[in-house]
């Protein structure tokens, strides 16, 4: 677990599992990849197998430990619902997440279609617990499927993160979705985003009421292009967050 994120719209990452396997377009310049793979064949350290799927039950009850409330991003190195996470060690991770109910828990998924699965299983037709917050990833149009997924799960809060945004998305039905992260890729290789882009789902943010959080522009370094959007930072978060913290 990492105390303090240099993600701009959480507070902290706990990875009980790291690794992951590339299965669209949005996973091509995997930062988290590319990251653990310099450490691939080092003995000892904690990427010695690169960024191969690997669970890590020593971490479950980490943040039950940490008892100042912050926000948590689950599994910033993997993603939870990868087909080859047993569900019991989903189950034990979200039994650590209700317990610890201090904190905001921030799920995000590739896999939109066995979260929405999981959630349903696990908490019926009820909303889950409101500080275990599930999102999906939408690089471009062609991902908006996870959005429907997302709407027909139900979770305790719904949030897209659009990044890395590497085409338009289009039109949005943002009902159902309580908050919108957007912003460019980066590092080396880092395909482009357009301010059209950009304007198209802030302004749909705005028309439907949606909290709206600009990330980054990307390039080389996540802070190459800064985060300004028209003049100013985007930096919303749900309403939800206020009574939750």
């Amino acid at each position: 677990m990492a105390d303090k994120s240099a993600i701009e719209w959480t507070d902290a990452t706990w990875n009980p599992v790291t690794g992951c396997t590339k299965i669209t377009r949005g996973c091509d310049n995997c930062y988290a990849a590319r990251f653990a793979e310099r450490w691939r064949g080092i003995p000892d350290h904690p990427f010695s197998t690169g960024f191969d799927l690997t669970l890590r039950p020593e971490r479950l009850t980490q943040p039950i430990k940490w008892k100042r409330p912050r926000m948590i991003f689950v599994n910033s190195m993997s993603d939870l619902f990868h087909k080859e996470v047993p569900r019991a060690f989903v189950d034990q991770v979200f039994d650590t997440m209700e317990a610890a109910d201090w904190h905001i828990f921030q799920v995000l998924t590739k896999r939109s279609s066995l979260m929405r699965d999981y959630l349903r299983e696990r908490y019926g037709d009820a909303r889950g617990p409101g500080h275990i917050w599930c999102g999906v990833s939408v690089e471009d149009a062609q991902a908006k499927a996870r959005i429907l997924h997302l709407r027909k799960s139900p979770a305790g809060m719904r949030f897209l993160s659009i990044e890395p945004l590497i085409g338009a998305v289009g039109v949005v039905n943002l009902s159902g979705i309580d908050w919108v992260i957007a912003g460019g890729e980066s590092g080396p290789g880092a395909r482009p985003i357009h301010l059209e882009w950009v304007r198209e789902i802030r302004d749909q943010c705005q028309a439907q009421n949606v909290a709206f959080f600009f990330k980054q522009w990307g390039g080389l370094r996540p802070k190459s292009g800064g985060r300004e959007l028209d003049g100013r930072q985007w930096s919303e978060f749900p309403t939800v967050l206020a009574s939750a913290l």
